[in-house]
């Protein structure tokens, strides 16, 4: 696997309100909370920690780490397979409700300001959002960049997953990614944070990160 560094900021919006330690029904199919799951499954071979989020990996996967160029902290993991990518996202949530029907909300809101389209689709996953959002590359073209956001609300988390490339579009090469997506499992902690602030992630152990120039 290939750990590189990307410099990217995420405005995140916050809230007074704090977490506080709670539980729920345990789900069916993942993602799981740690709670849910053997304690065994967390340090098995093929599984990758990365703190708050515990991966399995795939074949031929590029495990890529975007980081806070002023921070340092690691703000999101994407997996890269072939032609196609998931990119994972965590945040404390309250403790009785969830917020992926707000955040679903903010989200498809920025798509329409930025000129481009969202759409609510029903999956195993629950509500998503496919975007359809103009993009320009390094050459000063316009194209269009379609994507498929899942939010999975979970006991004091969500978990907010973009799926790009091939598997954004072509049904035949989305399940590779969306199995790995269902074998996340997020490890919560039980201290108390403010609404939406990310969850702490970190490099794998033994890692060292690739320096990448920022982005312009």
């Amino acid at each position: 696997m290939i750990f590189r560094r990307k410099s990217k900021n995420e405005d995140l919006e916050t809230a007074t309100d704090e977490a506080a330690t709670g539980t729920a029904e345990p789900r069916a199919e993942g993602p799981f909370d740690s709670t849910e799951v053997d304690p065994e499954l967390l340090e098995a071979e093929d599984r990758i920690d990365l703190g708050a989020l515990v991966i399995s990996g795939l074949p031929g996967m590029e495990l890529r780490l975007q980081v806070d160029e002023q921070s340092g902290d690691v703000q999101a993991i994407l997996l890269v397979v072939e032609d196609s990518a998931l990119e994972l996202r965590a945040f404390a949530a309250p403790k009785r409700t969830g917020i992926w029907d707000e955040v679903r909300q903010e989200i498809a809101g920025e798509a329409t300001r930025m000129g481009g389209t969202a759409t609510e689709s029903e999956t195993g996953f629950g509500t998503e959002l496919v975007l359809v959002v103009p993009v320009e590359d390094p050459d000063g073209k316009i194209y269009s960049q379609t994507s498929r956001v899942v939010g999975v609300d979970g006991p004091r988390w969500l978990l907010r997953a973009t799926i790009l490339g091939r598997a954004a579009v072509d049904p035949e090469a989305a399940p590779p990614l969306e199995e790995t997506l269902r074998q996340v499992i997020v490890v919560r902690g039980d201290e108390p944070m403010a609404v939406r602030e990310s969850l702490p992630l970190r490099l794998p152990e033994g890692a060292q990160p690739v320096e990448e120039a920022p982005e312009a």
